[in-house]
């Protein structure tokens, strides 16, 4: 009997996607020993926007989050995802960067590393794999599927080949938009799968345009070994498709899944309540759940989206959404049609309002678009558009080789600098990934413990 396996995301992906990663530990510490008995191959519970978001929204330390995961749940196998270069954050990072925190992530916790890259440049995902493989963890090499005239099924065999040389334990397709049709899926899936028959094939996708279930059974049929999905309060819309519903389907056309239907009930029971409070207070909003088929046409994640409208709104221009809308694909096109994933969705979707505002193409441009046009970020999927490159750089020269090879190590002069301010090397690390906020952070942290000690010097 075939054996489907699951990753359930709602400790990550899921929540991200529906409100914007505001689950706190709290929230979810009383459901951990149950999720550690169901039977999921995975749990994805880390990296992503996680650790940003801990530090500059929810006052947790990602890395003490990750610890206190690790030991509610022994039995399973915990995930990050992981932005090769870019690491948790939003630029290139040096090696020596790279290799503490894939380091560090392992020491803490995790198991299975998911390593993309923006652009699918493979150069920027080397250093990533090879730290993952020497620490013991599982390097899952991963593309990033979007569909444009250079992105072809024998492109994206031959990414695979490559990701197969740098030893990495599984493949993953992340269809970070939701635009992967039934069909597309299936001729991908079979076609790595010919090509790599030896490792395990993991998809991902997401509801936001509706193939999401039909998508996940044609993978299946062509040989995907795991899905990821998310318990069914915090599923569909811009989240993944219901754990619940794809394991019951499964099992019904004869597939094994490994996972405790009991305990999926129990799961499902403990965060509806969760869900249905973020929905009264506005955190998860009705649009985060509903189908959108734009997506198709646009090829954005539901969350880009979201952000367009949110920067149309604080700058009173709402009535430019539908411009900015059909800019957005432009603005790929010139710059050679990158996936539109962080950090790249970003870019071209802040540069797609730009545009529209300025009443001008590329009058005024961000200093990441700069780098982008510079190869900063890594080589783009097709040309940039030579004319509009000459606009932004002007007579600035463009890098040469890998960006990662020009910049000095960071790690060990950064925790100097830092002296008492960190703790311990995560620290540094979190104050490498995002400085003002782990600033801010820290010393929050140190007014609480001075004000711990002050009130048991009175208590005593």
């Amino acid at each position: 009997m075939k054996k489907v396996q699951f990753t359930e995301t709602v400790l990550r992906d899921a929540n991200q996607s529906l409100i914007a990663t505001r689950l706190p530990y709290e929230k979810f510490e009383p459901i951990l020993e149950t999720m550690d008995k169901a039977g999921y191959y995975s749990i994805e519970c880390w990296g992503g926007a996680t650790f940003d978001v801990c530090l500059r929204y929810l006052n947790e330390d990602p890395w003490e989050r990750l610890r206190k995961i690790r030991a509610k749940m022994p039995n399973s196998k915990l995930q990050m995802l992981f932005r090769g270069q870019n690491v948790l954050g939003y630029k290139h990072y040096p090696d020596d960067v790279v290799r503490k925190f894939v380091e560090y992530s392992i020491k803490n916790g995790i198991d299975i590393i998911r390593i993309f890259d923006a652009l699918n440049d493979v150069r920027n995902l080397e250093v990533a794999i090879d730290e993952t493989n020497k620490q013991g963890g599982h390097a899952s090499g991963t593309i990033c599927y979007t569909t444009s005239p250079v992105h072809t099924l024998e492109k994206y065999v031959e990414m695979v080949k490559e990701l197969k040389k740098m030893d990495v334990k599984s493949i993953c397709i992340k269809d970070m938009a939701g635009i992967m049709t039934p069909q597309e899926a299936y001729d991908l899936c079979s076609a790595i799968k010919d090509a790599v028959p030896d490792l395990p094939l993991v998809v991902h996708t997401h509801s936001t345009t509706g193939f999401a279930f039909m998508t996940y059974m044609k993978a299946v049929e062509a040989g995907a070994d795991v899905i990821d999905t998310a318990i069914s309060p915090f599923s569909g819309g811009t989240s993944q498709p219901a754990t619940e519903t794809l394991a019951f389907a499964l099992k019904q056309m004869g597939y094994e899944t490994g996972l405790d239907e009991g305990k999926l009930t129990e799961i499902a029971d403990y965060f509806k309540p969760i869900r249905d409070n973020y929905v009264a207070d506005g955190t998860l909003m009705p649009k985060s759940l509903i189908t959108d088929t734009q997506c198709i046409t646009y090829q954005m994640p539901g969350g880009m989206i979201s952000n367009l409208l949110s920067q149309l709104k604080m700058m009173n221009a709402l009535d430019k959404f539908d411009e900015a809308l059909a800019e957005t694909p432009k603005v790929r096109a010139d710059m050679g049609y990158p996936p539109l994933v962080t950090p790249t969705s970003q870019m071209v979707g802040v540069q797609a309002v730009t545009n529209v505002l300025q009443g001008e193409r590329y009058k005024k441009v961000s200093s990441e678009i700069r780098a982008y046009c510079r190869g900063e970020y890594g080589r783009t999927p097709a040309p940039i558009d030579p004319d509009i490159k000459k606009k932004i750089l002007g007579d600035t020269p463009e890098v040469e080789g890998r960006y990662a090879d020009s910049l000095e190590p960071q790690f060990e002069k950064t925790k100097k600098e830092l002296g008492d301010k960190a703790k311990c090397d995560e620290d540094v690390l979190s104050y490498i990934a995002f400085p003002e906020v782990a600033e801010k952070f820290y010393s929050a942290r140190r007014e609480k413990e001075e004000n711990h000690a002050k009130y048991t010097i009175v208590k005593e």
